[in-house]
């Protein structure tokens, strides 16, 4: 690998021949879950009201390659990297096992915890990320407390297409992405692999070294990622499509340690951090009126963990290795018959099971199963009025305790309506209110965390009640506008508790309540043929109502803004900027406010084929999104892509 970027690359790429050899990537719709689709004779006005998104095109045009760093540009989410080293998300205030993820409607969260490093999920296949806030469609099945976000893969749309990316950067930084589709009317087949590593992260020159780190090069930040994915499809007739699909992921990574040197060090590597996920999905027309949708899914998840006793890592304390498997699906019948309604009705089962072992003998195994019941209705009140209504029921049924005695079913019942106004073909107002809940995971009940945790298998569900009203048009000429105001109110919420201090044991508990409100401004803007802006905002207040303890990674004030543009009709230019004010990162800690920003020229040097190169983080801002946890300084990047 690279040790440097190489500066003659660099300038290869600023200097040869303009514009964006821009990316095919149609949506596989059939991975898109609705609480209300968009309007075909209003010419895509609106998307789903609900949700939010980020497609190809951009995640391309602002260089983000995790799903990490393409939702960072999103209005309503911030991002962090915890101890673990995993990239994390706070959408309105919810963390990821709040609002978990999946892939073409298919949950890919880790079972155990619900929780998933989202640095390990790369956007090369993707054809966009959905991301519901609040309210989301029941089709998801359980535990979307704050939210969904769903990944959604490509589809192809004609007989042959694809890309390629081949990119250095600072680092030891390498990319390898390729894409090929084709579609011969009744089947089509999508295929992607792509490999991205890095020696190290470069940091700010402004970092002041101390005992932990030396700056320069992040210690233990090493990284290796690869991912494949492959998609078949059957489409015999206009209104039947099957499809099946299978997604690789393998990671090894370093663990950063801490540069707060009052914290306890981990001097941890991970060796694997793998999923497999398989899945298939049929629509099937039944009659004129009826049609029948049917996922089924099985993922698994493995990964390594190696403790060592100092900063060299030469000698291993202890391993641990997690085997997680998860199996299930869900049958789902849709209506039109009555004339004004759009009925959905499904049933959603799913098997979860986890293992643990010290590198010779299982150690730990818990199961659970989920099953869900729903039903949505969108009716058209009126040529201008919709309302979307919804409602579930979710149970939680423990199959296996391993030591602990095996608790009781339990279930949480789920509810959500939505009224919309189209003030003219260009111009929605909503307001919707949803219940919704979360079911504690394996890891909420059970971990012991290095002995430092006393289990509660009876831990009860999180719940939330969602208030939200907005608007979402197109209020001038090239102007598109998504404006909202929310409110979250969240009880039994599941927190860290002491139960004894000598020695000092905690619990997770339902304890709290908490309230989340704030504002979301989304505006894009077209400027002739030549200029084009994104400027994305967020105000969040959280309040802990139940005692003093801090509601953390989540800044108050939050914006992302971007330009592309076109300066000749052969060369693209394209700035970024982030902004966020100061955020908790614990009771006692808190890191402060930054501000960074980023450059990029494209090259197009004929038709599909163009040349890029930038530089992120064009100022060397030292900043953290958890505190002893610097980010990346000034890092260079240089890419050649082709489109086909």
């Amino acid at each position: 690998m690279h040790s440097s970027l190489s500066w003659r690359a660099l300038a290869l790429g600023l200097l040869a021949a303009g514009g964006i050899a821009q990316v095919h990537a149609s949506p596989f719709t059939l991975g898109e879950l609705h609480v209300k689709a968009t309007d075909e004779d209003q010419d895509n006005a609106f998307g789903d009201q609900i949700a939010t998104r980020i497609d190809a095109k951009d995640m391309q045009r602002l260089e983000t390659h995790t799903v990490t760093e393409a939702l960072e540009t999103l209005s309503g989410i911030s991002t962090a990297t915890n101890a673990r080293n995993e990239g994390t998300i706070s959408l309105r205030g919810f963390d990821s096992r709040q609002a978990p993820i999946f892939i073409d409607g298919i949950p890919v969260y880790v079972p155990y915890d619900g929780y998933v490093d989202l640095d390990r999920f790369t956007t090369a296949d993707l054809a966009s990320i959905q991301v519901a806030k609040g309210m989301s469609s029941m089709m998801y099945g359980p535990n979307t407390l704050g939210g969904a976000i769903n990944l959604v893969t490509r589809r192809p749309t004609r007989e042959f297409e694809g890309d390629v990316l081949l990119g250095v950067g600072s680092g030891g930084l390498e990319r390898k992405h390729i894409n090929v589709g084709t579609n011969q009317g009744l089947w089509y087949l999508q295929a992607s692999a792509s490999e991205d590593e890095a020696d190290y992260m470069p940091m700010s020159d402004d970092f002041t070294a101390n005992a932990r780190e030396n700056g320069h090069k992040r210690e233990n930040s090493d990284y290796k990622d690869r991912k494949q994915s492959l998609k078949i499809g059957l489409t015999p007739n206009d209104t039947d499509e099957y499809a099946i699909g299978y997604v690789r992921q393998d990671g090894a990574k370093g663990n950063l340690t801490s540069t707060d040197t009052t914290a306890t060090a981990r001097y941890w590597r991970w060796p694997y951090w793998d999923k497999e996920s398989y899945y298939a999905i049929v629509d099937k027309a039944l009659t004129d009126h009826e049609s029948l949708r049917i996922r089924a899914f099985a993922d698994h998840y493995s990964n390594g963990l190696d403790t060592y006793s100092n900063a060299t890592y030469s000698a291993i304390t202890s391993v641990s290795n997690y085997d997680d498997h998860s199996l299930g699906g869900s049958i789902q019948l849709q209506s039109t018959r009555l004339q004004a309604n759009t009925i959905k009705v499904q049933y959603y089962t799913k098997q979860d099971r986890h293992e643990e072992d010290d590198g010779s003998v299982v150690t730990k195994r818990l199961k659970d199963r989920m099953t869900s019941i729903a039903i949505e209705d969108t009716i058209e009140l009126a040529p201008r009025w919709s309302l979307a209504l919804g409602a579930s029921r979710d149970t939680l049924t423990p199959q296996d305790a391993d030591v602990y005695a095996k608790p009781d079913e339990q279930s949480a019942n789920n509810y959500q309506g939505a009224l919309y106004f189209d003030l003219t073909p260009a111009h929605r107002l909503y307001a919707s209110i949803a219940r919704k809940s979360r079911l504690p995971t394996l890891k909420d009940r059970y971990s012991l965390r290095f002995n430092t945790f006393v289990a509660n298998p009876n831990l009860k569900p999180e719940q939330a009640t969602h208030y939200e009203v907005g608007y979402q048009g197109q209020p001038w000429t090239g102007g598109h506008l998504e404006a909202a105001l929310f409110q979250s109110d969240i009880e039994d919420l599941i927190q860290r508790v002491t139960v004894s201090t000598t020695p000092t044991l905690y619990q997770m508990q339902n304890i709290n309540k908490a309230r989340h409100r704030g504002a979301e401004l989304t505006l894009r803007q077209t400027f002739g043929e030549g200029l084009e802006t994104g400027v994305a905002y967020t105000y969040l207040e959280r309040r802990n109502l139940s005692s003093d303890t801090r509601l953390v990674d989540s800044p108050r004030n939050k914006l992302n803004a971007w330009a592309d543009w076109q300066v000749v009709p052969r060369l693209n230019l394209i700035a970024s900027l982030e902004y966020a004010d100061q955020r908790w990162s614990s009771d006692t800690t808190r890191v402060d406010s930054f501000t960074t920003g980023n450059l990029k020229a494209a090259l197009q040097i004929y038709a599909g084929l163009s040349v890029e190169a930038g530089v992120n983080n064009i100022t060397d801002e030292n900043y953290e999104l958890a505190y002893g946890y610097p980010e990346a300084g000034r890092t260079y990047f240089t890419n050649l892509r082709y489109s086909f």
